[in-house]
């Protein structure tokens, strides 16, 4: 193995696990917020010992999280020295917001995880909001670094070298709102059906009386959190696709599997790319609807793979499936939101929410989410593809030339490996340990009147 694919086959792995963890530190502490508000304003017990819990599963994630993105840190500077060389002037400002999001993170998860009765409820839900917001930000930030690689600006180029450096027009490149906002609604989609999915499955088989109002609750919070998530994902995705074929028509081409320009393109769902005969193969197309969607005119040109060289064409037979993966999941997780929502509805009031087909249902759509999430980062970074930076620098032109990188892949892969043993030995065993209702903790003064949860 060269060490261009071994640096490749590094990122690849350590992003992986750590897009899990960075997943969950933005949606999680929303769920516990949200819980924590619904006893703050109700009184209700069982929201209570659901907020102690996610606050934990939080803080273990965060640890975790911190590991594996200290260890990314260290790989982009072994592994890609002369990209940093390069961008780092001009992507330096996004990380160190970042960092500051992250310090901001830990302190007041630190207050929030040790506050309990010692702040006022009101207080110490708005640590956890301060949470919530700073994780989201240190995600949003990285983003910014990222979409600037796919729509580099903010500087001049010459002699292969950056000029006339605008480190704020970097930070907010044009890519960025529209990333930010799809990639944090993929991960409230990702871990809201997954918890969602470990819900049903503990009402499933864990019918113990004292956790059935518990589980119930749980698994509504968790299936609001994803609902909102899938509504977003298709409507910012449009967007998304719209803005590749302006700025990255060759990304489009090889995720929609387009090997000719053409007018009236059509749609294809499925389908094998082959580069040999630039065709795909066994899709089942929709005439004229991929014009429609990128250009707002059936008859709209679309530019085909045929329009770029063969050696700035990415690699179709893995974009073109990983993007049929990421919508077909993200529409499957749609339908199955939605069927919650409706069953939740027409249930309400006789508690008989949820059935056992909707239990099911959630079960198996549980890892959805985060195969979509992955699926759509493979869409990106393969989609960009041979570029580090789009257009302007070549990935095999920004790797070490120290060699023995086939060693740091050793290392760092098990290093993730023992990071995810750790993570799952742990959240089982507070899964385990939590008890479905703490004793007694009173509310706020003068809570609301309490209404009929569903299924309590």
């Amino acid at each position: 193995m060269d060490d261009l694919t071994a640096a490749r086959l590094q990122m690849e792995v350590s992003l992986a696990f750590h897009m899990v963890f960075a997943a969950a530190g933005v949606a999680l502490p929303v769920m516990m917020l949200l819980a924590e508000g619904l006893w703050i304003r109700h009184g209700h017990q069982e929201a209570l010992a659901l907020a102690r819990t996610w606050a934990k599963a939080t803080g273990l994630l965060f640890a975790i999280g911190a590991v594996s993105g200290t260890a990314l840190s260290f790989e982009l500077g072994l592994l890609w020295p002369r990209f940093l060389a390069f961008a780092g002037p001009l992507i330096g400002p996004a990380f160190a917001f970042e960092g500051y999001a992250f310090f901001l993170e830990a302190i007041f998860l630190g207050l929030y995880l040790y506050g309990w009765q010692r702040l006022s409820p009101h207080a110490h839900w708005l640590c956890g909001l301060m949470v919530a917001l700073s994780g989201a930000a240190s995600a949003v930030l990285v983003v910014s670094a990222n979409a600037w690689m796919q729509q580099p600006v903010g500087f001049r180029l010459a002699d292969g070298q950056p000029q006339d450096i605008d480190p704020v027009a970097a930070l907010f490149n044009p890519s960025w709102p529209l990333m930010a906002l799809h990639s944090t609604m993929a991960c409230y989609t990702a871990v809201g059906f997954a918890a969602a999915g470990l819900y049903a499955w503990a009402l499933l088989h864990d019918r113990r009386p004292e956790r059935v109002g518990y589980n119930r609750l749980a698994l509504a919070i968790a299936l609001a959190v994803g609902l909102v998530g899938a509504i977003t994902m298709p409507l910012s995705g449009d967007l998304l696709a719209r803005r590749a074929a302006h700025v990255q028509p060759a990304k489009l081409a090889a995720l929609e599997g387009q090997f000719r320009t053409e007018r009236g393109a059509p749609l294809r769902i499925g389908g094998w790319p082959d580069p040999t005969l630039g065709e795909t193969r066994y899709a089942i197309e929709i005439p004229r609807l991929l014009s429609l969607l990128a250009t707002e005119d059936p008859d709209g040109l679309v530019l085909g793979l045929d329009a770029f060289p063969r050696d700035e064409w990415p690699e179709a037979r893995i974009v073109h499936p990983a993007f049929q993966v990421m919508v077909g999941a993200g529409v499957l997780l749609l339908a199955l939101g939605l069927w919650g929502a409706i069953a939740w509805w027409r249930g309400r009031r006789d508690g008989r929410w949820p059935r056992r087909p909707l239990l099911w249902g959630l079960v198996a759509g549980a890892p959805l989410g985060f195969v979509a999430l992955e699926a759509g980062w493979i869409v990106t970074e393969v989609g960009r593809q041979p570029w580090v930076i789009y257009g302007v620098m070549r990935t095999r032109d920004a790797v070490t030339t120290v060699g023995g990188v086939g060693w740091t892949l050793a290392g760092f892969t098990l290093l993730y490996l023992l990071l995810g043993a750790t993570l799952v030995i742990l959240l089982r065993r507070l899964a385990a340990g939590e008890p479905a209702v703490p004793a007694p903790v009173a509310p706020p003064p003068a809570p609301h009147p309490t209404p009929q949860l569903p299924g309590a």
